[in-house]
């Protein structure tokens, strides 16, 4: 069995103002995100690094090659202020890079990040509202998140994986979801619904064929995370889905669609339909009352390739 052996520093919150702005996006009909200023710039930052010369520190408490990871930590807000790029993506590869040329005795770095979001705020303006360029609000919503792995292999230091994410994605739909149909036997107690408010919690992954893509040098390569939760809760609008895994496979596939610089999308998404308390309101033609459902709760994990695209069926132009 290979020796599991890293160490390194995690909740690296750091902050950059007036990074350099994010323009190459590619447009697409699903969404009118076009970019950002950067403003504030934001990352909770994970570092694990691994080397066989750190098995000294384990074995022996021979601290002689250690790093230490408070240096890690200053390693990464110094390098906040070097980076001339715009995305999260990018920034994480910059940093694992310089990482890897500073330090030979590590072979190997995984390094993840959080985005941090920051919301415009509109502000009074001679045309009407404008979003402040000073103040802006905290955000408890999804989160942009990343994750970049680099080795050094015979001096030559190279991506080995990446991955991007959306997490934390909550999305309701009052009508428009159904389910039925499934297994009846002894142990069934569900009824099946042929119009049900569906709430669901979801999670999205996405690979690019390129990483040069996700450094956002390219013209309309860099897909926003903002892009792909539009997508999401525009599919969820436009379809009815008959279960949570037909509407996951309806997001993807849209995703592959408008963008062909990704060669993967992966979900996990999780049920959290309310239950009904009441089902007719009297004052109300449509209204109902719901209340949060119990645990346990059922998920969803489900990955799509360019291969799904193949049989060229239900595509949006």
């Amino acid at each position: 069995m290979q020796r599991t052996m890293s160490y390194g520093k995690e909740a690296v919150w750091v902050y950059r103002t007036y990074a350099k702005p994010l323009r190459a996006i590619r447009s697409i009909p699903e969404s009118a995100y076009q970019g950002c200023e950067n403003i504030l710039f934001g990352i909770n930052v994970k570092v694990a690094v691994e080397g066989d010369a750190f098995f000294s520190s384990f074995k022996d408490g021979d601290n002689t090659l250690v790093v230490a990871t408070d240096s890690m930590k200053n390693f990464i807000l110094k390098h906040a202020g070097d980076y001339e790029g715009a995305t999260q993506e990018g920034f994480l590869e910059f940093v694992g890079q310089r990482f890897l040329e500073k330090y030979p005795q590590m072979t190997a770095i995984k390094i993840s990040g959080e985005q941090i979001p920051f919301d415009e705020l509109p502000v009074p303006t001679k045309g009407g509202f404008a979003p402040s360029p000073l103040v802006f609000r905290y955000s408890l919503n999804e989160q942009a998140c990343a994750s970049v792995d680099l080795i050094r292999s015979e001096g030559e230091i190279a991506t080995s994986d990446h991955i991007s994410s959306l997490k934390g994605l909550k999305l309701i739909k009052v009508r428009g979801s159904s389910f039925y149909g499934y297994v009846k036997d002894e142990y069934t107690t569900l009824p099946e619904s042929y119009d049900r408010p569906l709430f669901i919690f979801l999670n999205i992954d996405w690979r690019y064929n390129d990483l040069e893509d996700a450094r956002g040098h390219s013209p309309d390569g860099y897909v926003a995370a903002e892009q792909i939760r539009d997508i999401a809760y525009t599919v969820f609008h436009e379809e009815n889905s008959p279960s949570i895994q037909n509407l996951i496979y309806r997001i993807g596939k849209r995703i592959l669609e408008r963008f062909p610089q990704l060669v993967e999308v992966r979900f996990e998404s999780n049920n959290r339909t309310w239950e009904t308390v009441l089902d007719e309101i009297p004052a109300s033609e449509e209204g109902k009352v719901f209340t949060e459902p119990r645990p346990p709760f059922g998920f969803q994990r489900f990955s799509m390739t360019r291969a799904d695209l193949a049989n060229g069926e239900d595509s949006h132009k």
